[in-house]
Protein backbone atom coordinates (compact mmCIF):
# COMPACT_ATOMS: atom_id res chain seq x y z
CA UNK A 1 0.00 0.00 0.00
CA UNK A 2 1.53 3.19 -1.24
CA UNK A 3 -0.61 6.26 0.68
CA UNK A 4 0.07 9.65 0.09
CA UNK A 5 -0.55 12.34 3.05
CA UNK A 6 -1.26 15.78 2.26
CA UNK A 7 -0.79 18.63 4.91
CA UNK A 8 -1.74 22.48 4.89
CA UNK A 9 1.40 25.17 4.23
CA UNK A 10 -0.56 27.73 5.99
CA UNK A 11 0.28 29.18 9.41
CA UNK A 12 -1.57 32.21 10.29
CA UNK A 13 -4.97 31.94 11.94
CA UNK A 14 -6.96 34.69 9.71
CA UNK A 15 -6.26 38.03 10.91
CA UNK A 16 -6.57 37.05 14.58
CA UNK A 17 -2.38 37.13 15.01
CA UNK A 18 -2.36 33.70 16.02
CA UNK A 19 -0.87 30.73 14.25
CA UNK A 20 -2.47 27.64 12.70
CA UNK A 21 -1.05 24.72 10.74
CA UNK A 22 -1.94 21.02 10.54
CA UNK A 23 -2.99 19.14 13.58
CA UNK A 24 -0.23 16.74 15.41
CA UNK A 25 -2.99 14.04 16.52
CA UNK A 26 -4.06 14.64 13.36
CA UNK A 27 -1.75 13.10 11.50
CA UNK A 28 0.27 11.00 13.77
CA UNK A 29 -2.75 8.60 14.72
CA UNK A 30 -3.40 7.89 11.33
CA UNK A 31 0.23 7.82 10.27
CA UNK A 32 0.89 5.19 12.74
CA UNK A 33 -2.41 3.41 12.19
CA UNK A 34 -1.27 2.97 8.52
CA UNK A 35 2.36 2.83 8.53
CA UNK A 36 2.13 -0.22 11.58
CA UNK A 37 0.05 -2.20 9.02
CA UNK A 38 2.60 -2.34 6.27
CA UNK A 39 2.36 1.02 4.17
CA UNK A 40 4.20 3.07 2.99
CA UNK A 41 3.82 6.66 3.36
CA UNK A 42 4.56 10.01 1.48
CA UNK A 43 3.89 13.42 2.73
CA UNK A 44 3.47 16.30 1.11
CA UNK A 45 2.14 20.05 0.95
CA UNK A 46 1.53 22.71 -1.19
CA UNK A 47 4.62 25.01 -0.58
CA UNK A 48 6.93 21.74 0.48
CA UNK A 49 9.59 21.96 3.10
CA UNK A 50 8.23 22.26 6.97
CA UNK A 51 4.40 22.47 7.21
CA UNK A 52 3.69 24.68 10.15
CA UNK A 53 2.03 22.46 12.78
CA UNK A 54 -1.14 24.40 14.89
CA UNK A 55 0.37 25.35 18.19
CA UNK A 56 -2.74 24.43 20.02
CA UNK A 57 -2.11 20.75 18.61
CA UNK A 58 1.01 20.66 21.08
CA UNK A 59 -0.74 21.76 24.24
CA UNK A 60 -0.73 19.31 27.08
CA UNK A 61 -4.67 18.36 26.56
CA UNK A 62 -4.24 17.60 22.98
CA UNK A 63 -2.03 14.89 23.10
CA UNK A 64 -2.19 11.15 22.33
CA UNK A 65 -0.07 7.92 22.68
CA UNK A 66 0.55 8.65 19.09
CA UNK A 67 1.68 12.02 19.15
CA UNK A 68 4.00 10.86 22.18
CA UNK A 69 4.85 8.60 19.60
CA UNK A 70 5.84 11.22 17.14
CA UNK A 71 8.00 13.62 19.10
CA UNK A 72 10.23 10.73 19.48
CA UNK A 73 10.16 9.36 16.24
CA UNK A 74 12.99 11.33 14.84
CA UNK A 75 13.01 9.92 11.46
CA UNK A 76 9.20 10.49 11.14
CA UNK A 77 9.79 14.24 12.51
CA UNK A 78 12.93 14.87 9.56
CA UNK A 79 10.43 13.45 6.65
CA UNK A 80 7.79 15.78 7.86
CA UNK A 81 10.32 18.90 7.53
CA UNK A 82 11.22 17.50 3.90
CA UNK A 83 7.59 17.32 2.56
CA UNK A 84 7.47 17.18 -1.04
CA UNK A 85 5.84 19.85 -2.71
CA UNK A 86 2.28 18.83 -3.80
CA UNK A 87 3.69 19.97 -7.26
CA UNK A 88 5.41 17.54 -7.93
CA UNK A 89 3.13 14.44 -6.74
CA UNK A 90 1.24 11.93 -9.04
CA UNK A 91 -1.41 10.42 -8.73
CA UNK A 92 -0.87 7.20 -10.25
CA UNK A 93 2.41 6.79 -7.66
CA UNK A 94 0.05 5.81 -5.27
CA UNK A 95 -3.48 3.67 -3.90
CA UNK A 96 -5.04 6.01 -1.64
CA UNK A 97 -4.76 9.62 -0.26
CA UNK A 98 -5.04 11.16 3.33
CA UNK A 99 -5.79 14.72 4.47
CA UNK A 100 -5.09 15.27 7.89
CA UNK A 101 -6.61 18.70 9.66
CA UNK A 102 -6.18 21.76 11.48
CA UNK A 103 -7.24 25.24 10.67
CA UNK A 104 -5.16 25.75 7.91
CA UNK A 105 -6.75 23.58 5.07
CA UNK A 106 -9.50 26.06 5.50
CA UNK A 107 -7.40 28.74 3.87
CA UNK A 108 -4.59 26.95 1.48
CA UNK A 109 -6.47 23.40 0.67
CA UNK A 110 -9.72 24.85 -0.09
CA UNK A 111 -8.56 26.84 -3.29
CA UNK A 112 -5.33 24.70 -4.24
CA UNK A 113 -5.50 24.12 -7.94
CA UNK A 114 -2.72 20.83 -7.42
CA UNK A 115 -4.79 19.44 -4.31
CA UNK A 116 -7.84 19.79 -6.02
CA UNK A 117 -6.99 18.00 -9.39
CA UNK A 118 -5.06 15.45 -7.51
CA UNK A 119 -8.37 14.53 -4.74
CA UNK A 120 -10.55 14.58 -8.61
CA UNK A 121 -7.76 12.11 -10.17
CA UNK A 122 -7.32 9.72 -7.25
CA UNK A 123 -11.35 9.32 -6.95
CA UNK A 124 -12.05 9.63 -10.93
CA UNK A 125 -9.65 6.45 -10.73
CA UNK A 126 -10.91 4.14 -7.98
CA UNK A 127 -8.77 5.41 -5.24
CA UNK A 128 -9.92 6.05 -1.87
CA UNK A 129 -9.81 9.71 -0.79
CA UNK A 130 -9.77 10.53 3.32
CA UNK A 131 -10.26 13.28 5.39
CA UNK A 132 -10.15 14.00 9.27
CA UNK A 133 -11.48 17.03 11.33
CA UNK A 134 -10.86 20.64 9.01
CA UNK A 135 -9.56 18.38 6.26
CA UNK A 136 -12.77 17.98 3.97
CA UNK A 137 -11.99 22.16 3.35
CA UNK A 138 -10.24 20.51 0.91
CA UNK A 139 -13.25 19.14 -1.26
CA UNK A 140 -15.35 22.21 -1.31
CA UNK A 141 -13.99 23.23 -4.93
CA UNK A 142 -13.93 19.31 -6.07
CA UNK A 143 -15.34 18.47 -9.07
CA UNK A 144 -17.41 15.49 -10.38
CA UNK A 145 -17.03 14.35 -13.76
CA UNK A 146 -20.17 15.54 -14.89
CA UNK A 147 -18.58 19.06 -13.15
CA UNK A 148 -21.13 19.08 -9.96
CA UNK A 149 -19.70 19.39 -6.76
CA UNK A 150 -18.31 15.89 -5.87
CA UNK A 151 -19.38 15.67 -2.42
CA UNK A 152 -23.18 16.13 -4.00
CA UNK A 153 -25.18 13.47 -2.77
CA UNK A 154 -22.70 12.05 -0.43
CA UNK A 155 -22.61 11.18 2.91
CA UNK A 156 -20.03 13.24 4.90
CA UNK A 157 -19.07 14.93 7.64
CA UNK A 158 -16.53 17.14 8.86
CA UNK A 159 -15.66 19.90 12.06
CA UNK A 160 -18.94 21.03 12.94
CA UNK A 161 -20.42 24.60 13.71
CA UNK A 162 -20.95 23.85 17.06
CA UNK A 163 -17.56 22.60 17.56
CA UNK A 164 -15.90 25.87 15.48
CA UNK A 165 -18.03 27.87 18.11
CA UNK A 166 -16.84 25.58 21.15
CA UNK A 167 -12.93 26.79 19.30
CA UNK A 168 -14.32 30.49 19.18
CA UNK A 169 -13.27 30.92 16.03
CA UNK A 170 -16.65 30.89 14.41
CA UNK A 171 -16.08 34.82 13.23
CA UNK A 172 -12.26 33.62 12.57
CA UNK A 173 -12.47 30.91 9.84
CA UNK A 174 -12.86 32.28 6.20
CA UNK A 175 -16.00 29.60 6.43
CA UNK A 176 -17.65 27.23 8.47
CA UNK A 177 -17.13 23.69 7.02
CA UNK A 178 -20.21 22.48 7.36
CA UNK A 179 -22.26 24.84 6.30
CA UNK A 180 -19.73 24.92 2.98
CA UNK A 181 -20.20 21.13 2.82
CA UNK A 182 -24.33 21.64 2.97
CA UNK A 183 -24.58 24.45 0.31
CA UNK A 184 -22.44 22.04 -2.05
CA UNK A 185 -25.44 19.50 -1.52
CA UNK A 186 -23.14 17.08 0.84
CA UNK A 187 -25.43 15.10 3.20
CA UNK A 188 -23.51 16.13 6.08
CA UNK A 189 -24.03 14.18 9.46
CA UNK A 190 -22.16 14.86 12.99
CA UNK A 191 -22.15 13.01 16.37
CA UNK A 192 -21.22 14.65 19.07
CA UNK A 193 -19.20 17.10 20.03
CA UNK A 194 -15.46 16.26 20.43
CA UNK A 195 -16.46 12.31 19.86
CA UNK A 196 -15.29 9.96 17.56
CA UNK A 197 -17.75 10.00 14.40
CA UNK A 198 -16.56 8.80 10.92
CA UNK A 199 -19.03 8.35 7.86
CA UNK A 200 -17.51 6.96 4.38
CA UNK A 201 -19.46 6.80 1.21
CA UNK A 202 -17.86 4.80 -1.10
CA UNK A 203 -14.34 6.05 -1.78
CA UNK A 204 -15.00 8.75 0.38
CA UNK A 205 -14.10 9.10 3.95
CA UNK A 206 -14.39 11.40 6.33
CA UNK A 207 -13.88 12.19 10.08
CA UNK A 208 -15.96 15.38 12.25
CA UNK A 209 -13.12 16.12 14.68
CA UNK A 210 -9.47 15.28 16.02
CA UNK A 211 -11.08 11.97 18.22
CA UNK A 212 -12.30 10.61 14.58
CA UNK A 213 -8.94 10.24 12.96
CA UNK A 214 -8.00 6.95 13.84
CA UNK A 215 -11.35 5.84 12.58
CA UNK A 216 -10.62 7.17 9.78
CA UNK A 217 -7.81 5.32 9.29
CA UNK A 218 -9.23 2.06 10.31
CA UNK A 219 -11.62 2.77 7.47
CA UNK A 220 -9.48 3.36 4.88
CA UNK A 221 -7.11 0.36 5.75
CA UNK A 222 -10.17 -1.78 5.57
CA UNK A 223 -11.23 -0.41 2.59
CA UNK A 224 -7.33 -1.14 0.75
CA UNK A 225 -8.32 -4.77 1.70
CA UNK A 226 -10.84 -4.86 0.78
CA UNK A 227 -14.28 -3.55 -1.76
CA UNK A 228 -13.36 -0.20 -2.66
CA UNK A 229 -16.37 -0.08 -4.31
CA UNK A 230 -19.32 -0.62 -2.10
CA UNK A 231 -20.86 2.25 -0.39
CA UNK A 232 -20.97 1.49 3.07
CA UNK A 233 -22.14 4.12 5.64
CA UNK A 234 -20.67 3.43 9.46
CA UNK A 235 -20.56 5.98 12.00
CA UNK A 236 -17.82 5.13 15.02
CA UNK A 237 -19.21 6.92 18.67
Amino acid sequence: MKILFVLTSHSDLGDSGEKTGFWIEEFATPYYVLADAGAEITIASPKGGQPPVDPKSELTDAQTDATQRFYKDNLLIDKVAHSFKLQAIKQEDYDAVFYPGGHGPLWDLANDKTSIKLIEEFYNHQKPISFVCHAPAALVNVKAENGEPLVKGKQLTGFSNTEEEGAKLTNIVPFLLEDELKKNGAHYSKGNDWASFVKQDGLLITGQNPASSKGVAELLLKTLKGDKHVKIESAIL
